[in-house]
C-alpha cells in the first residue's frame, strides 16, 4: 500500500509516495539519489546507513520511509557548505586519516553531526561507546576517534561548556 510522505531531506521540501514497508535507506539511496547512505548488513548493526532525523542518529535500514513523514532527515550531501566546501567534521576526518576504504564513513561522520550537536564534551572512553553501533574494518577506529575528539573539542572550545 502506497502512502504519501512530506519530510525535509537535507534542507529540501521532499513529497513522495512510498510503500509502508520500504526503508528510509532504499527512499534516500535508490529514490532520492543520496549514495552516502550505504547499505550494509540490513539489520541495524553495522551503521553504514546512519542518517539523522531530527537530528537523532538512526540506522536507516530498520527506519521506515512513513516514520520520516513530517520530519527532518540528514544525509552527508547536506553537510556541504554553500559553495560545496566540507563542514569541518568531514575535515577532521581527512586530517585525521579517519577514512581509508570510506564505507563505514558517511555513518560515522553523521553520528559525529549528532555528538557534535549536544555541545558535550566527551572523553575518548564517551565516544567509544557512543560509536560502537559502527563496523568499520580498515582503520582499526584509532584515526576515526583522534578525529572525533579533535571535532568535540574545537566545538567544545567555541560553543563554551553548555548545562
Amino acid at each position: 500500500m502506497l502512502k504519501i510522505i512530506h519530510m525535509t531531506v537535507n534542507g529540501k521540501e521532499t513529497e513522495l509516495a512510498v510503500d509502508e514497508r520500504e526503508s528510509l535507506l532504499d527512499t534516500l539511496r535508490n529514490r532520492l539519489g543520496l549514495t552516502s547512505v550505504k547499505k550494509g548488513c540490513e539489520v541495524g548493526e553495522c551503521g553504514a546507513c546512519t542518517v539523522l532525523v531530527n537530528g537523532e542518529a538512526i540506522d536507516s535500514c530498520i527506519y521506515l520511509s512513513m516514520w520520516a513523514d513530517g520530519k527532518s532527515v540528514m544525509t552527508v550531501e547536506g553537510l556541504k557548505g554553500p559553495d560545496g566546501e566540507l563542514s569541518p567534521i568531514q575535515r577532521a576526518f581527512i586530517e585525521e586519516a579517519a577514512v581509508q576504504c570510506g564505507f563505514c564513513t558517511p555513518g560515522l561522520i553523521m553520528t559525529a553531526v549528532e555528538i557534535v550537536g549536544t555541545g558535550k564534551k566527551y572523553s575518548r572512553e564517551e565516544l567509544k561507546k557512543l560509536i560502537a553501533g559502527h563496523l568499520c574494518r580498515c582503520t582499526g577506529y584509532e584515526n576515526i576517534l583522534n578525529a572525533m575528539e579533535r571535532i568535540v573539542e574545537e566545538t567544545y572550545k567555541v560553543c563554551g561548556e553548555k548545562a
